[in-house]
């Protein structure tokens, strides 16, 4: 039960807003705007030699104003991890989008036509992802459903044939799909 409660806890300090969060949580060392993470004492070490490749999935869209929950959980793991010693290159990540999540990777024409006219708030995050080597992708199958054609994206994102494609081609280079 106190397992329960400790993982309770801890998803909804993550789906907290960054104003809201308590003062044990920052950004960096690698993103300073967004990813913000929390010092926590724990009983399972990291190998020094530690290798990660992780797929996040997401096809929930962001609020107006927000960015998207899943973007800021990339940052999230890049930033925790490198702060608890794993070097930076031992990181690869890939989010992978789908669903209404699709518009929080367009240029700002395309996002503020489809949202009266509001700034995507994802925008800056994306281009400080890209910068640091994390792939986002987004599902082809959606873009068609949407609409959306490669110059509607932001410069950088990638598109696949479809989702479920990116996935297995993720898997195949080694990445686990984060179940958050």
């Amino acid at each position: 039960m106190r397992t329960f409660a400790a993982a309770l806890t801890a998803a909804c300090l993550i789906a907290t807003p960054l104003a809201a969060q308590p003062d044990a949580f920052r950004t960096g060392p690698v993103f300073t705007d967004f990813g913000q993470t929390a010092d926590v004492e724990t009983t399972m070490a990291i190998p020094a030699d530690a290798q990660f490749a992780v797929a996040f999935d997401t096809a929930t869209r962001a609020d107006v104003g927000e960015i998207n929950r899943t973007l800021n959980s990339a940052a999230r793991f890049i930033n925790m991890h490198v702060a608890a010693g794993v070097p930076r290159e031992n990181i690869r990540v890939a989010v992978v989008v789908h669903g209404q999540a699709s518009l929080d990777l367009t240029r700002a024409e395309f996002y503020a036509a489809r949202q009266d006219g509001a700034e995507d708030a994802n925008a800056a995050a994306i281009e400080a992802l890209l910068a640091n080597n994390v792939q986002i992708i987004l599902c082809g199958q959606t873009a068609a459903y949407y609409e959306i054609g490669l110059g509607d994206l932001l410069p950088g994102v990638d598109m696949a044939l479809s989702a479920m494609t990116a996935h297995a081609l993720l898997q195949q280079e080694g990445f686990t799909v984060n179940p958050f």
